[in-house]
């Protein structure tokens, strides 16, 4: 009956024991073996797109002999200009800036005259730059820059980038897992990596053989880049 007292004893101390020092945790320990593997590729997607939009410079430079007579004659030359704009169908116009400026000759520097200048920005359909072109010069317009074209879509073009981006990182991936033997599982994470503003890419509009100035939109690809992380199963 000692003996079987000292035993029962004895098993308590060693379970009390392991108690305090701790078992492994068989729960814990399956845990940690079940968490899945993950593969991180980048992707990149692009669209091409033909420029409906073009933005001009349209600017008059005017020299009299005070700055008051320069700042009223280029007035009057910028109004013709403004209306000639309109009329052949520019829209946002917008004034860009105004100045006048003494202008000097001779070693002594003497004030001689004085140029004020006036400068406006317009938007219009591409095609159609070509013929505002025109219209502004025949105005009075001495200064002209431009056009920069772009697409009144810009942001339907790269979300459409975006969603090309996304598709070739699911390619890219799904290579690299058969390569190592698994298969994708599902998205754990996307981020994106931000676009490129739109490039030109070739040049395949028609001229336009009734305008003086040759406009020629060609083509712009707009990008996008991402980076997935998938699941291996």
């Amino acid at each position: 009956m000692k003996r079987l007292l000292l035993a029962a004893a004895a098993l308590f101390a060693l379970v009390a024991l392991a108690g305090a020092v701790g078992l492994p945790d068989l729960a814990g320990a399956q845990d940690a073996g079940d968490e899945g593997d993950s593969i991180t590729v980048s992707g990149v997607g692009s669209v091409e797109s033909t420029p409906n939009e073009a933005q001009m410079s349209f600017g008059v430079e005017t020299q009299r002999p005070t700055a008051k007579a320069a700042v009223d004659a280029n007035g009057d030359e910028m109004r013709r200009v403004i209306n000639a704009l309109r009329q052949a169908g520019a829209r946002e116009l917008a004034t860009q800036w105004v100045s006048v400026y003494p202008v000097s000759s001779g070693e002594d520097g003497t004030v001689t005259a004085y140029n004020a200048s006036n400068s406006v920005t317009a938007v219009i359909d591409a095609g159609d730059a070509a013929a505002l072109i025109d219209a502004a010069t025949e105005a009075g317009a001495n200064q002209v820059s431009g056009p920069g074209l772009s697409s009144s879509n810009a942001e339907e073009l790269y979300r459409e980038a975006l969603a090309d981006a996304v598709a070739d990182a699911r390619e890219r991936a799904q290579v690299l897992a058969k390569a190592s033997g698994r298969s994708l599982g599902e998205i754990s994470s996307i981020v994106e990596g931000g676009g490129s503003n739109p490039i030109p890419y070739a040049e395949r509009a028609a001229l336009d053989t009734a305008a003086s100035t040759p406009v020629v939109p060609g083509e712009q690809e707009t990008s996008a880049t991402v980076t997935v992380t998938f699941d291996l199963r």
